[in-house]
């Protein structure tokens, strides 16, 4: 069944039916969720509250059956994740503030002490550098993050990613971009270069 048949069952009472529209979408919602959140009780809450919200809306006629079920619980899980760092006041951007007056890296996102075990070299190099790309998607602003991730960890297209944003295919390309060219900013910082 279609994500669009199993809400109308759920609509009409059918309490299955979104325990099937749960399995099949709770491992990837989640994964994003914390992919922008880097905490595990904040992206739990989230989570939860993505899909109370959905509930409401279909219990209550609110949701259109329009072929995104899971666009539509992104967008969602997105909304509250705006809404959590607003809150906190944690909204993530490229800032000087994390490099002193003399323009070196106050906060040093390469050179982390427990990565640096003499044995396995290559597998803690890639290591590292999973870290040290990670550290640096992490300091993008959100919609750069999303996209970041959306394009090249869930491997989604560009036409994918914007039906899921509700975002023209321009706008997604664009989001890429400037988040690739802040990526390289913060590494040639600190005079290291990412090839991304």
């Amino acid at each position: 069944m279609t994500d669009d048949e199993l809400v109308r069952r759920y609509e009409q009472g059918e309490d299955t039916a979104f325990d099937v529209l749960l399995e099949r979408h709770q491992e990837k919602l989640y994964n994003y969720i914390f992919f922008l959140v880097h905490d595990r009780d904040t992206a739990d809450d989230i989570f939860q509250e993505t899909f109370v919200r959905a509930i409401t809306c279909i219990r209550t006629g609110r949701f259109t059956g329009t072929g995104y079920f899971y666009a539509w619980l992104i967008r969602i899980a997105h909304n509250l994740i705006h809404d959590t760092f607003r809150q906190k006041d944690l909204m993530p951007t490229v800032s000087h503030e994390f490099f002193n007056e003399q323009g070196d890296v106050a906060v040093d996102l390469f050179n982390n002490a427990q990565m640096s075990e003499p044995n396995v070299e290559a597998l803690m190099l890639q290591q590292q550098s999973f870290e040290d790309v990670h550290a640096m998607i992490a300091l993008l602003p959100l919609n750069q993050q999303q996209i970041i991730y959306m394009r090249f960890f869930q491997g989604l297209s560009f036409k994918e990613i914007a039906d899921q944003l509700g975002v023209s295919i321009n706008t997604a390309l664009g989001r890429v971009r400037y988040a690739i060219i802040n990526l390289r900013k913060m590494a040639y910082r600190k005079d290291f270069y990412v090839a991304v």
